[in-house]
C-alpha cells in the first residue's frame, strides 16, 4: 500500500485507474514532494524493522530491545552518514530518506526516555542507571565505530 503511494507521488507520469478517483495525468511533482515520499517509505520500513527487533528481543525486566535498537541504529547512522557522503554519489534526497526516514523511525530514544523514567518510578534505580549508561555510551561508541569503518 505504501509503495504505490510513494511511486505516485514521485512519478508524475503514473496513470491511475478511474476507480481511485485520481486524474489519469498529474502535474509534475516538486522535489520536496518526492523527498517527503521517500522519507515516508523509508520511515515505514524503519518502523517495521524496529517492531521486528522488539519482537525478537523481549526481556522481562531490562529494556534490551530498545538498547539494541539504539546502539545498532547509532552504528548505522554513523556508518551510513559518513560512507554515503564520502564514498558514494548517492543523491542527497536518498541519503536523507535513509538517515531521517529509515533510521529516524528505527531508533527509539523517545522510548528509551520513557522506559528509563518508568524504571526509576518503579524504584528500579539500578536498571534505570544501567539503561542510561549503556545506551548513551553504547550509542556514542557505535557511531564512532561506524564512522571509522566507513572511512577505511
Amino acid at each position: 500500500m505504501i509503495l504505490p503511494i510513494a511511486v505516485a507521488l514521485c512519478n508524475p507520469e503514473v496513470a491511475h485507474t478511474p476507480l481511485s478517483g485520481w486524474p489519469r495525468r498529474h502535474a509534475p511533482r516538486s522535489v520536496a514532494t518526492m523527498q517527503l515520499a521517500l522519507i515516508a517509505v523509508a520511515g515505514a520500513a524503519g518502523a517495521l524493522l524496529r517492531y521486528g527487533v522488539g519482537r525478537a528481543v523481549q526481556p522481562e525486566t531490562f529494556p534490551a530491545a530498545t538498547l539494541t535498537v539504539n546502539v545498532t541504529g547509532s552504528f548505522a547512522i554513523g556508518f551510513l552518514a559518513t560512507f554515503l557522503a564520502e564514498r558514494t554519489g548517492m543523491p542527497a534526497e536518498l541519503r536523507t530518506a535513509l538517515l531521517v526516514g529509515l533510521l529516524g523511525s528505527y531508533t527509539t530514544f523517545s522510548t528509551f526516555s520513557l522506559e528509563t523514567l518508568r524504571l526509576a518510578q518503579d524504584g528500579e534505580w539500578t536498571y534505570a542507571t544501567l539503561n542510561v549508561l549503556l545506551s548513551v555510551t553504547g550509542a556514542l561508541a557505535a557511531v564512532w565505530v561506524g564512522q571509522t569503518l566507513a572511512r577505511q
